[in-house]
């Protein structure tokens, strides 16, 4: 899933991964690059890169307006915002977080989905939520808690009882899930940092469970009063997001992403009910790049340390995001199938919506392997004399040609959690071509 008030948002969805260049002829180090956010018990209030949507690859009772199947227009812009995220973990590049604010996306298009969801029974649609969210990360979590353990995490030593308590956000993770500040050796498989690089992609399920918890209440308020309902978390922002009013703690921590991008949730309710049709076309989006003008003002008078990072910066990353987020809703078309040239990418498309949480959960910690990979190129003999200085020259971009493929090693491990999740029959690489050959 830190605040620039404070520090750095939770670093998990938004660390990202560079590793410092390594020497010629040595295996490179992969500890996170310097400007990494801190875990979330130091920080609370900053906000890394978020990532995906929780897809919802069932056909669902449409709400009055809403077309039936899925809309690849909104597809699209899934796995756009997951390979932006991926790339931004890895370059930590701060105008990635302006060029594409990924995350207002991927909460924008799950409001959307949500509010088509709500035409049936709030109670079912809660449940059948919860029911493909958790699952997935329960299969994440049983894998890296017991290496913690195993690693010699001793926290109730250190915290008491309360620690258990704490430990069910692994379960139901309303609150931050705790994990050891250093874990592993430094130098090994498993770097001193591991642990918060690893755990850091949970802070979205979090925000993603306050936004489906809420989402009932908040449809009947946007039906009721759409501008307010629509505004108000910009407003919460202003209050909490910019150190006026500081809340501790987890509920702090997930107090803050939910105003951040609640008002990115609530335009999905917009776009599913046709609001944003009824406007004049110049008007919103002049609106919007009024809001967004505001947005990179506000970001230049508190630039961090990662300077024009919006995720480090809460009021510019939900007036920027809400403002881009509009614009690509505005002139959404309503696609069955991609088209022209962008048809050719329908499968990838169709397999990243498909494994958007195995992906986004897995993806911090398969940096690492894919660092320890490049590594192993200075060891080949002949290979790594040769062409060691280009090894090191382009040492992150190796690392991003060997995440795709360890990606598509989770993906046939994990993803099929997925499917279980939502009960549908187990597939090993969903990417709808069984699909295209039967039409």
């Amino acid at each position: 899933m830190p605040s620039q008030q404070s520090g750095a948002h939770p670093a998990h969805a938004g660390a990202a991964y560079t590793a410092p260049p390594p020497a010629p002829h040595a295996p490179a180090p992969h500890a996170p690059a310097p400007h990494a956010p801190a875990p979330y018990p130091t920080a609370p209030a900053a906000y890394p890169e978020r990532a995906p949507d929780v897809p919802d690859t069932t056909a669902e009772a449409s709400a009055p307006r809403a077309r039936p199947g899925r809309d690849r227009y909104l597809d699209l812009l899934r796995a756009v915002a997951l390979v932006r995220v991926v790339v931004f973990h890895l370059f930590g590049w701060a105008w990635l977080t302006i060029v594409f604010p990924s995350m207002g996306v991927m909460f924008a298009l799950a409001g959307s989905l949500m509010a088509r969801s709500l035409a049936r029974p709030a109670g079912s649609v809660i449940r059948g939520r919860l029911r493909r969210l958790l699952p997935p990360m329960w299969a994440f979590s049983l894998v890296v808690v017991p290496v913690m353990f195993a690693l010699s995490w001793k926290p109730v030593r250190e915290e008491g009882l309360w620690w258990f308590i704490k430990l069910g956000s692994y379960l139901f993770p309303l609150g931050s899930p705790p994990y050891p500040e250093e874990s592993g050796f430094d130098g090994g498989w498993l770097e001193l940092s591991w642990a918060d690089q690893a755990v850091g992609p949970l802070w979205y399920i979090r925000a993603y469970l306050w936004f489906v918890l809420a989402s009932p209440l908040l449809l009947k308020a946007f039906r009721r009063l759409p501008w307010v309902t629509l505004l108000a978390p910009v407003a919460l922002t202003a209050v909490i997001g910019t150190g006026l009013v500081t809340v501790p703690g987890t509920f702090g921590e997930g107090l803050v992403d939910f105003a951040v991008f609640g008002s990115c949730w609530i335009l999905g309710f917009a776009h599913n009910d046709g609001l944003l049709k009824e406007i004049p076309r110049y008007l919103a989006v002049s609106s919007a790049a009024i809001v967004m003008g505001f947005g990179l003002w506000w970001a230049s008078g508190h630039l961090t340390e990662e300077g024009w990072n919006l995720d480090e910066i809460p009021l510019a990353q939900a007036t920027w995001s809400l403002g881009f987020c509009a614009i690509l809703l505005v002139y959404a078309p309503s696609w069955q199938k991609l088209p022209g040239r962008l048809a050719g990418w329908d499968s990838l498309v169709t397999l990243a919506n498909n494994r958007a949480v195995t992906i986004y959960l897995w993806h911090n910690l398969l940096f690492m392997a894919a660092a320890h990979l490049v590594d192993q190129l200075w060891s080949v003999p002949w290979f790594g004399d040769t062409f060691g200085t280009y090894i090191e020259k382009s040492y992150e971009v190796l690392i991003l040609i060997a995440i795709w493929p360890l990606i598509g090693l989770a993906i046939l491990a994990f993803g099929w959690v997925e499917d279980v999740a939502a009960k549908r029959r187990p597939r090993l690489w969903p990417n709808g071509a069984g699909r295209t050959r039967r039409a």
